[in-house]
């Protein structure tokens, strides 16, 4: 069994460099990536810009999974009228066709929004791991103290395939954080 895969599998989960200001997080991340890893992830108390590009964040499938249920719930929405119109209670109503469809228009748009919405919540919780109560960098003393506040993390999993602890904390150190620390499970 390598190092890399003793490590990731009995108790080390990565390691977290902090930073001081939110620009030296985003060169750290920069030149993270650059140097080949790609299973890192960057903490910060506040948004900043760019930092998802120089993670190497990828677009996820939400705006996709948001249009299937959109339509799901459009043809739901109006089936479910069509059915209840003709079959389910067929009233002639004053000699109209029992499919008028122009009375379908609000409830189908009413099922499309609330299809749409609520697979927009379910797709967003299932493709962030949520809910998520535990995380391992809360092991460490230094990210549950500030990592809320006033200071800026970087992390770099041991699942990262260039991850090599002597390496990576090598690595880590020249890029002049403030403290290289080990995140266990």
């Amino acid at each position: 069994m390598s190092s890399h895969s003793y490590l990731e599998h009995h108790g080390m989960y990565g390691l977290m460099a902090e930073f001081k200001h939110p620009h030296e997080l985003l060169k750290a991340a920069h030149l993270a990536f650059s140097a080949g890893y790609r299973k890192m992830e960057g903490y910060s108390p506040m948004p900043i810009e760019g930092l998802n590009e120089a993670l190497g964040f990828k677009r996820h499938f939400v705006s996709l999974v948001v249009l299937t249920g959109g339509i799901t719930g459009m043809l739901g929405g109006f089936l479910l009228m069509l059915w209840i119109t003709t079959v389910a209670y067929a009233h002639n109503v004053a000699g109209h066709p029992m499919n008028s469809w122009v009375s379908y228009i609000p409830p189908t748009f009413e099922m499309t929004v609330l299809f749409a919405a609520l697979s927009a919540v379910v797709g967003m919780f299932a493709m962030n791991g949520l809910p998520q109560p535990y995380h391992p960098v809360f092991n460490v003393p230094e990210f549950a103290a500030r990592g809320a506040r006033d200071r800026f993390f970087l992390v770099i999993e041991t699942a990262d395939p260039l991850f090599d602890a002597e390496k990576t904390r090598l690595f880590m150190d020249e890029l002049h954080p403030m403290g290289v620390f080990d995140v266990e499970k």
